[in-house]
């Protein structure tokens, strides 16, 4: 399967960009999905954050509380680093697995930290969805309802938008209007459609 996998950082509209394609029939393969599922009730990475912290870490329905354990592992380094341990492997093996049984002309695999994390080892082709910095400060202070220090700690916890960028084959301004967002994503769908044919074509040979 041809594997395009697309990122940007927070508050860049990845995920609006990622529902354009999968609007055109296109499989997507979330990172961030399969990351919050991996933190299911009964779960074992669930159970290893409750051994570690205890009940503080649920909401009251036995759910992750996401808010108090964000707050915790941008404040502590140690903290990110088991948390980074415990999860990733899990993480991975989903991923690897919703890949292989994609079954759409080529398959997305969307995540924030597609750098940061070397997913990019896994892809044929990158595409960046980019806006400003000071736009996604905007977009994530509204969104998520958070004071823009945490906004810049979770920046800071990013690689920085030229290092993303470097990594590119592709960019998608998301700083437009919905019609020219839609525009380069149809674009860049016929572009990626020749390419998965032309692999698949040099494969059976």
């Amino acid at each position: 399967m041809w594997v395009l996998g697309v990122t940007g950082g927070i508050g860049s509209g990845k995920t609006t960009v990622t529902d354009l394609f999968a609007a055109l029939g296109i499989t997507i393969v979330d990172a961030d999905v399969i990351a919050r599922h991996i933190m299911d009730p009964g779960g074992p990475a669930l159970n290893a954050v409750i051994e570690r912290y205890g009940e503080q870490a649920l909401q009251a329905d036995g759910q992750l509380n996401r808010a108090w354990l964000r707050e915790r592992i941008f404040q502590d380094n140690d903290a990110k680093a088991w948390l980074n341990a415990l999860t990733h492997p899990l993480i991975r093996t989903q991923i690897h697995r919703q890949l292989e049984q994609a079954a759409s002309p080529y398959v997305i695999l969307s995540a924030p930290l597609l750098v940061e994390n070397k997913l990019t080892e896994l892809c044929d082709r990158v595409l960046v969805v980019d806006v400003p910095e000071e736009v996604q400060r905007q977009r994530t202070i509204k969104r998520d309802q958070v004071s823009a220090a945490q906004v810049e700690l979770i920046m800071q916890s990013q690689c920085s938008r030229e290092e993303r960028l470097a990594f590119a084959d592709d960019v998608i301004n998301n700083d437009v209007s919905r019609d020219a967002l839609q525009q380069q994503v149809e674009a860049l769908h016929q572009h990626y459609l020749v390419n998965a044919r032309q692999a698949a074509a040099t494969k059976e040979c």
